[in-house]
């Protein structure tokens, strides 16, 4: 199965405008999984507890921050640098849940 959201390797891009042409299509799906995943944040809300603490799942949270953090070494990629990502993305997220919440 071929997952590649690209059309072509990186060294196969012959200018600079086909380099950039495949980051614009590798962010386009990640900004659109970012989508997809929010909308699996707010279907979450229906099972946690509702409070503050039940929202902010810090076990779940630290999990998370974790496994993203040995997926980026496996990947040749910073780890403190995703984590920070995701860390940001998780607050937001966290966010948002309080205000679907009312909390």
């Amino acid at each position: 199965m071929n997952t590649s959201v690209t059309n072509r390797k990186p060294s196969e891009c012959k200018n600079i405008a086909e380099v950039r042409d495949e980051i614009d299509n590798i962010d386009n799906v990640i900004v659109t999984l970012l989508s997809e995943r929010f909308q699996y944040v707010k279907e979450v809300v229906k099972y946690k507890e509702k409070t503050a603490d039940g929202i902010e799942a810090s076990d779940r949270k630290k999990a998370v921050l974790e496994k993203r953090r040995q997926w980026a070494q496996e990947r040749g990629l910073d780890p403190d640098v995703i984590e920070e990502i995701y860390a940001k993305l998780i607050q937001y997220f966290i966010s948002e849940e309080k205000k679907i919440m009312n909390l």
